[in-house]
């Protein structure tokens, strides 16, 4: 009943319950993985992949309402098929390239209407329904997608996105756990001040009340933290408190062009680092690239004058 209580008090705000039915949903999928891998016998190690998808799907669905000791425990639980490498990728029935061609024959452009819709009811909630935020829009949106595709091809059901679901959960493997991690460690960061260390390191390098040069440093900085953590929202926690607050903001800089820019830059960085695994490294899993690194490669020639021109933007309009 403690559950029900939560979700009806008027206190925890909408935009948190919206995100606790997210999660829930995201554990579920996330069990429905670990029964069908356990159940798998294609799958070479069916009970450590089991138990890495099972206790993933527990804290996912159930961690809010789970001791913190009992969290700590299943989440260094879940570790243990990880590090022996057990977790494996199991049967899975993609569709054939004939029947790929035929759909996209038959659909056309129209496949990106669902992609789109992600974006666009993310962008809706956070400007016309604050109190639920762009996240639960994020959510709404995927499943507009999923009905959109219902009407696309009758064939759409929701076993078949479960089912593909659990087999790019597969593909993905225990990295999809390292957007999450990284954000946690920003907080982290932030918290053991390593903010206030960098302040003291970079104070000698910006001669005081210089503005510009103080963006170079701070824009940079974002570059080489995002490149380190693989995130640039947990980046630009540490970041700001301890270069950007100090050695531009205090100097009168906008703060609203300057954190814009500071975050596009860092995002510089996650085009140029295998810690973005959800953007350089599932894709090379998925598209199965010979070179690991090829999407990497790929993006650095983008990336440098991206870096350079945001920089010079930050500089004018601050």
């Amino acid at each position: 009943m403690f559950i029900l209580d939560w979700f009806m008090d008027p206190a925890v705000p909408l935009s948190q319950k919206g995100l606790e039915i997210m999660f829930l949903v995201m554990g579920l999928v996330c069990i429905y993985t670990a029964v069908r891998n356990l159940r798998d016998k294609e799958n070479a190690s069916p009970y450590g992949t089991a138990v890495f998808w099972g206790v993933l799907g527990i804290v996912l669905a159930a961690g809010r309402w789970l001791p913190n000791p009992l969290n700590g425990a299943l989440v260094l639980t879940m570790t243990v098929p990880v590090i022996f490498r057990k977790v494996k990728v199991g049967l899975n029935i993609a569709p054939t390239a004939e029947y790929t061609k035929t759909q996209a024959k038959r659909i056309g452009m129209k496949i990106f209407i669902p992609a789109f819709s992600i974006g666009i009811f993310a962008i809706l909630f956070a400007i016309f329904i604050p109190q639920l935020g762009a996240m639960v829009g994020f959510g709404v949106g995927v499943l507009v997608s999923a009905i959109t595709l219902m009407f696309f091809n009758r064939e759409n059901t929701p076993k078949v996105f479960l089912s593909d679901g659990k087999r790019f959960l597969d593909i993905i493997g225990p990295l999809c756990m390292l957007p999450m991690l990284l954000a946690s460690l920003g907080a982290v960061f932030t918290a053991a001040g390593v903010g206030n260390t960098i302040a003291s390191l970079v104070q000698p390098l910006i001669p005081y009340g210089n503005v510009p040069v103080g963006i170079i440093v701070y824009a940079l900085g974002m570059v080489i933290f995002t490149m380190i953590m693989g995130n640039a929202f947990a980046a630009i926690t540490v970041m700001t408190v301890g270069i950007g607050a100090p050695f531009v903001l205090a100097h009168g800089a906008d703060p609203v062009v300057i954190g814009m820019l500071a975050l596009t830059t860092g995002f510089c960085g996650t085009l140029m680092t295998p810690m973005a695994a959800n953007f350089n490294i599932v894709p090379v899993a998925v598209l199965e690239m010979d070179n690991k690194y090829g999407v990497i490669l790929n993006q650095i020639a983008i990336a440098l004058p991206l870096i350079v021109f945001q920089i010079i933007l930050m500089i004018v309009l601050s």
